[in-house]
């Protein structure tokens, strides 16, 4: 499964003009280092040693402590501006200490829970920066008799899914299938995985939260108030503070579950072309159990070598038996083929393994392994997103296949809505994107060269095929996943013009609940510390 499992190459004279204005503004890297370790002490009620939690970059630590997390090797480059300081909370009282030193020695704070970041803002700047580094806040408190749990930001979805597991064999979460991305990111932007068609998202189930406020307040559901905690589900947290913890509302699990991947290609008897005209008849309007994820991927061809063709995958979860699920198909989707040998059945945190690596649950994988944050290494990638509306057509899709098998090796991701996502207003919580979208695109793009000119090769490649698909995906706005993150959409600079800038994502990401999400971050940040290169800008910046 493609998993999440730009540094931008300014010119040298642009470079050393960022850096020589910056420098009157920012304390040399040792005074800052003091000045902020200073601070901490003073508005920390803490027995650590406060010296093991700040890392600066003469640390030999930094290093590592920067790397753990970073998920796309794009910007782990000699080249990417670094940190001034790491910190790394191990309680409430840290994070608070954090907001109000760097605010005092004015530097701007990133916040990363577990580095997916597709496009890697919560470890990266243009301006000099702080990270606070979320990955020890990471408690799961699970509550089985309330069938409710509490779960910090650092925080992996495979912890999560783990720590239900442990308590409940019929309670699950409906998120994401990387196991580890990181909670505050992924709730927060809206967190959408398999099960989304029969509970929705991870904001639908999302009861209550804590977060720390620009003035280091903690403030939960009742004291941040409804507008807050609107805002910070789907809009986001990193706009508005960092947050804490989540409070989550489990789902029920049948005991049993299925799972099943059926491959086709433009060169066999039922073609890729003729299955995806039916998926999209079919997996926005099926049985809310079941999720049919449509993988197409450009692929050397079996017949004629030395050619490429397309792939079209189905993977999918049905809650409940593969005899059920078969009988569903054969019925609606008969150019599946689907047949009960195509299947497994297995338990759900089983079906969580199989979903993030299908030959690791063959080769024994256990449910511990869920518990595992290490990648062997990150790779290259490039992701992009878009929304579709109206089923596209045969000659369409065979247009864009076309395209793709000249671009070579960009891939999209189709994930279907129904279901729940349909019955949910788009104005519930600040994730918009709701009914009238039949599907989302992932556009998805992997390597392993790590030159620049690979780098500029597959982005390109990506930006192309987006462009080509223009006539198909929605319009006014061409809209977008906050969390497939994306800043060829737009950037903001925090200048004169930063709410026009933040305009033109906002729109994309947020549709109708941009201008709410505007006014409630001008009240709860006015001066605009919390902010990335895409948050929420506030009505008249003054950062």
């Amino acid at each position: 499964m493609a998993k999440p499992c730009l540094p931008c190459f300014s010119a040298a004279f642009l470079l050393l003009t960022v850096i020589t204005l910056s420098s009157a503004q920012t304390p040399d890297s040792s005074s800052l280092y003091n000045n902020f370790l200073q601070c901490l002490t003073q508005h920390t009620n803490s027995s650590t040693q406060l010296s093991n939690i700040v890392f600066a970059q003469t640390n030999p630590s930094f290093p590592t402590v920067l790397q753990n997390y970073i998920r796309n090797a794009r910007f782990n480059t000699s080249q990417t501006r670094k940190p001034l300081l790491i910190v790394t909370p191990l309680q409430e009282s840290h994070v608070q200490g954090a907001v109000l030193c760097a605010k005092s020695v004015k530097v701007q704070l990133k916040i990363r829970s577990g580095g997916h970041d597709y496009e890697g803002i919560s470890y990266i700047s243009e301006e000099p920066f702080i990270i606070l580094d979320l990955f020890n806040l990471r408690a799961i408190t699970v509550d089985i008799k309330n069938e409710v749990a509490v779960v910090q930001a650092g925080a992996t979805l495979g912890e999560v899914y783990y720590r239900i597991w442990e308590k409940s064999k019929v309670h699950g979460f409906p998120a994401g299938v990387c196991p580890t991305v990181g909670v505050g990111g992924h709730f927060s932007g809206g967190g959408y995985g398999n099960m989304m068609r029969k509970y929705g998202l991870s904001v639908d189930n999302v009861i209550d939260a804590q977060i720390v406020d620009v003035k280091g307040n903690v403030l939960d559901r009742k004291s941040m108030g409804e507008d807050l905690f609107w805002a910070i589900r789907g809009g986001g947290g990193a706009s508005f503070g960092v947050i804490l913890s989540f409070t989550i509302k489990l789902v029920p699990v049948p005991e049993t579950v299925t799972v099943f991947r059926v491959e086709k290609s433009l060169e066999t008897n039922v073609t890729a072309t003729d299955l995806v005209v039916q998926w999209q008849q079919v997996a926005p309007n099926t049985d809310d159990r079941l999720f049919l994820r449509l993988l197409l991927q450009p692929v050397s061809s079996k017949v004629v070598k030395g050619t490429k063709t397309v792939r079209a995958s189905v993977v999918a979860l049905f809650l409940g038996g593969a005899g059920e699920v078969v009988s569903i198909l054969e019925k609606e989707f008969p150019l599946l083929g689907l047949k009960k040998e195509d299947c497994t059945e297995m338990s759900w945190i089983d079906s969580v393994l199989w979903w993030n690596d299908d030959e690791s649950l063959k080769n024994g994988g256990k449910p511990e392994t869920l518990l595992d944050r290490n990648l062997n290494s990150a790779g290259f990638l490039k992701r992009k997103s878009d929304y579709v509306q109206k089923a596209i057509s045969r000659s369409g899709l065979e247009w864009i296949f076309k395209r793709m098998i000249e671009l070579g090796k960009t891939g999209f991701v189709f994930n279907p809505y129904g279901g729940k996502m349909g019955e949910i207003p788009s104005d519930a919580t600040a994730f918009p994107h709701r009914k009238g979208n039949l599907f989302k695109i992932q556009y998805s793009v992997n390597w392993d060269d790590p030159s620049p000119g690979a780098a500029q090769n597959f982005t390109n490649e990506a930006k192309r095929l987006y462009s080509y698909m223009t006539p198909f995906v929605s319009k006014n706005p061409r809209s977008a996943f906050l969390n497939y993150r994306d800043l060829d959409i737009g950037v903001n600079n925090f200048g004169k013009n930063s709410f026009e800038e933040g305009e033109v994502y906002g729109n994309k990401y947020f549709n109708g609940n941009f201008e709410r999400l505007v006014n409630i971050k001008t009240k709860v940040d006015p001066e605009n510390f919390f902010r990335n290169e895409q948050s929420v800008p506030v009505l008249s910046s003054k950062a």
